[in-house]
Order: structure tokens, then C-alpha cells, then sequence
């Protein structure tokens, strides 16, 4: 059938929803038009740009009436970055935005009509809630770009403020690109593969003020690294470790395997709630420290651990959850893909002194039924997958092994609804979900879910 769109025409239209990238969906003869910046109630002149079979491309010509929703949004390149999505909807419309989202996918994909899906857990202040940042650079006309880029490019916005990062990163970002433009230290151009450094990463510790600099460098070459070094020092405080790291690679990775320790430590000290953690260049840590202790919180509330339970903890990375699990169980298991990953987990499990933890290195479709086969069994089940969700085998391992409980922590609705579907169908029920708003101004939503066994 025809699309009843023609690209270059432009039509009046409402935006009735959102979609899952934060663009805006208008219906123009029941034919889905995905809107930059369309928020759900604005109606105007919209013009068709793209036209596919299932769907077009358009943008406002301009808007006749807004949404109630829409506010003037603090940023300035919130147009042209891609970080932002939803920064021009009031908040609290957020929040409801994405416990609509997780309704929706429970019922569309999931099949879960009646479940207990609580408002969703936002924060006080949704802004400089990131405790790390990374911004890319490349060649520009005032010598160097320093920003994030442009929404589905490689292009960079320059900016020297990100509303959404720790405060302390606008002023390192000031320190990098006036040190780079007295001593002619050139910025990486993609395009060229010519330049010195590709990015700067910030790690912040909200809790005990502790600050590290990452530079990002095409090879081992930094001039003028020990005028850096006093830049940096002399103007900030809290800096406690300034690290290069080198990539050298012809792709979208930000971080290469080697670092060298220019100044100070080679990692800050973090917590989530009371336990310690050492963060270093290239370990994982939550970005939201704030809304990280509500979600583990609500995932330990759910466990509701009384001190005699054996608990697996999948997807386990540098041990966080599973550490938050250990002071209340008599036993986690933890299991986790990266190494490096499980090396920190044990560390953190050492510098804690919690001994009742244990960590293996694997896929957890492959580790978790060895171990099952072993003779190891669970009273609760931890997961936190990737965005793809758990593979089957992990489920299926759930299901033979009929803990008590599950504990389902997701990054992403769709996959989650999948999964709880597969395990409702098999032994288990959905009691509640209750979504938080990690990335405030995002379309990304986590979210806990409590499973019992039937």
C-alpha cells in the first residue's frame, strides 16, 4: 500500500506519543511520522523529509499550538547535542513518560495487563548527576572542538558546560582547551587519523570530593604533559589522579588497553551507600551515584534477605549489586563476562571486608548452569543483563533451579517484558516493578521487578 505522504509536502498534524529513540509520533492517516523535538500535544505545519514503508520523517514548520508539556529547556545546544533527548519536557511529565513506556511494553510485549507498575523514583535535582564524563575532540575553528556529538553524527558540538555532569567538568574542559591552544597541542582529527588527543574523561566522586582526568591520546606522544599536570592541579580541586590512556584504534571505542599514571593515584575512591569502592580509568561504575543507591536499595528491599539465603547475582560487573546483596545473605555467587570486571568485584569484596562473596569470570549462560550442575543451588536470583536482555539458557537455568524469588533489573523495557512473559509462563509471577529515573532528561528508564515462584 501507498504511504499517504509525500516527502517535501507538509502536513498539520499532533503528536501523540513518543517513541523509543525521544522523537515525537504524529499519525497522518493512521502512517507513523517520527518528530525531532515533537513532544506529545504539540500540533502544527509538519514537514515530511524521509518516507519509508512503515513510517516517515518529519519536523515542524512550526507549532501552532505547544504541549503543555514543553518548557524552555536550560541547556544551550540541546538542539544539536544528542545527549538530551527529553530536556524540553517538564520533569515530572517525564517521569511519567517512561512509567507509560514500561505499561505499555508490559502489555504489548509482555502480555501483562493487571501488574503493580509504581510512578516512577526521580530525583530532587535532575541535574549534575553524572559522576563521569567523556567528551570527544577534534580540530575546529577557534583550534579545538571540545563537546558531544551531534545527534546521529560524528560531528562535534562545541560546548564548554554540560548541565547534566558534575559542575567540576566545565572548568577541566576550560584548563584542556586553553592549555591546547598555548602549547599547540592539536586535537585528533578522525578523518586525517592526525592529532594527539581524541578525549578527555572526567571521574567524579560526589561522596568524598575525589576527582580523575583521563586524556585520551593517539599514541604514546603528550608534550608539555608536566605544564599540563600544573594546569590541571593549580586550577582544580580534588584532583587526585591524572591518567593518559592510549588507543591507537581506527574506531568508535573510546578507551585503549594502556594507560600511564601521569599524577597522583591510579584510581579515586567512591561509595554506594556504606560500601567502598576503588575506581580506576577503566572500570565500570554506576554514573547516577544518587539514583544507584535507590535502585540497589529497592533490588536489596525485594531480595527482602533474612541472612540464610544462597544468592546468585548475574551480570554482576564490578561486584556492586552483589556486594549490597552480601551484607544481608549467607552467600552471593557473582558472574560476570570482562575480566576486569570480576578483578575489581573481588578487590572491592577485599577492601570491604566482606568474605561471604564470590566471583567468577564467564558467560552467565555458561557459568550459571555449571554451577547449578555442580550441586549450587539458590533461594534468590539477582539479574541485571545487558540491554539485549538474558540469553535463554539463563532462564531456563531459573526455571530448573525454581528459586524463591527473582529479582529482575533492567536497562530496557522491551527485553525485560520479553523475559518476565518467558518466566510467567514457566513457574513464576510478576508481583511489581517499580521503574527509576537513572538518566533524568534521557529516554532510558531501569527498572526492578520482584518475581515469586507460583
Amino acid at each position: 500500500m501507498k504511504p499517504p505522504v509525500i516527502e517535501g509536502d507538509i502536513y498539520e498534524a499532533e503528536v501523540i506519543d513518543l517513541n523509543h529513540r525521544g522523537q515525537g509520533v504524529a499519525k497522518i492517516d493512521g502512517f507513523a511520522i517520527f518528530i525531532d523535538d515533537g513532544i506529545p500535544g504539540d500540533k502544527g505545519n509538519l514537514k515530511i523529509h524521509t518516507v519509508k514503508k512503515n513510517y516517515g520523517i518529519g519536523e515542524f514548520v512550526n507549532i501552532s499550538s505547544p504541549s503543555e508539556w514543553r518548557i524552555d529547556a536550560p541547556c544551550h545546544v540541546v538542539d544539536e547535542c544528542g545527549g538530551c533527548q527529553i530536556q524540553k519536557i517538564d520533569y515530572d511529565k517525564q517521569l511519567k513518560i517512561k512509567k507509560e513506556r514500561v505499561i505499555n511494553d508490559m502489555k504489548r510485549i509482555g502480555g501483562m495487563e493487571d501488574i503493580k507498575i509504581h510512578d516512577t523514583l526521580g530525583m530532587k535535582d535532575p541535574f549534575g548527576y553524572r559522576n563521569k564524563a567523556q567528551f570527544p575532540l577534534s580540530p575546529g575553528e577557534d583550534f579545538v572542538k571540545i563537546g558531544f556529538y551531534r545527534r546521529g553524527t560524528h560531528d562535534i558540538v562545541d560546548t564548554n558546560s554540560c548541565i547534566i555532569q558534575h559542575s567540576i567538568t566545565d572548568k577541566i574542559i576550560k584548563v584542556v582547551r586553553s592549555f591546547m591552544k598555548k602549547y599547540n597541542v592539536k586535537a585528533y582529527d578522525e578523518k586525517k587519523e592526525k592529532g594527539i588527543i581524541r578525549h578527555i574523561l572526567t571521574k567524579t566522586s560526589f561522596r568524598t570530593g575525589d576527582l580523575m582526568i583521563v586524556l585520551i591520546t593517539n599514541g604514546e606522544k603528550l608534550p608539555y604533559k608536566e605544564e599540563l599536570i600544573t594546569e590541571l592541579t593549580s586550577n582544580i580541586e580534588g584532583v587526585k589522579s591524572i591518567v593518559q590512556n592510549i588507543n591507537t584504534r581506527r574506531n568508535n571505542v573510546i578507551l585503549g588497553h594502556k594507560t600511564i599514571n601521569l599524577y597522583g593515584e591510579d584510581k579515586i575512591v567512591d561509595y554506594i551507600d556504606d560500601i567502598k569502592f576503588n575506581i580506576s580509568p577503566l572500570s565500570f561504575f554506576q554514573v547516577n551515584p544518587i539514583q544507584t543507591e535507590v535502585l540497589y536499595n529497592k533490588a536489596l528491599e525485594y531480595a527482602d534477605l533474612q541472612g540464610d539465603e544462597t544468592v546468585f547475582d548475574l551480570y554482576c560487573g564490578i561486584g556492586s549489586i552483589s556486594l549490597f546483596l552480601a551484607k544481608k545473605a549467607k552467600k552471593v555467587y557473582g558472574i560476570e563476562v570482562v575480566k576486569l570486571a570480576i578483578e575489581d568485584a573481588k578487590k572491592n569484596a577485599k577492601i570491604n571486608k566482606i568474605t561471604n562473596a564470590e566471583f567468577f569470570t564467564g558467560k552467565a549462560e555458561e557459568v550459571f548452569p555449571k554451577l547449578y550442575k555442580q550441586g549450587i543451588r539458590a533461594d534468590v536470583v539477582v539479574v541485571d543483563p545487558p540491554r539485549k536482555g538474558c540469553e535463554q539458557k539463563v532462564l531456563d537455568t531459573i526455571i530448573e533451579m525454581n528459586p524463591k524469588k527473582v529479582v529482575y533489573v533492567s536497562c530496557n523495557p522491551a527485553t525485560l517484558a520479553r523475559d518476565l512473559k518467558y518466566l510467567n509462563e514457566n513457574g513464576y509471577k510478576t508481583l511489581e516493578i517499580q521503574p527509576v529515573d537513572m538518566f533524568p532528561h534521557t529516554v532510558h528508564v531501569e527498572t526492578v521487578v520482584l518475581m515469586s515462584r507460583v
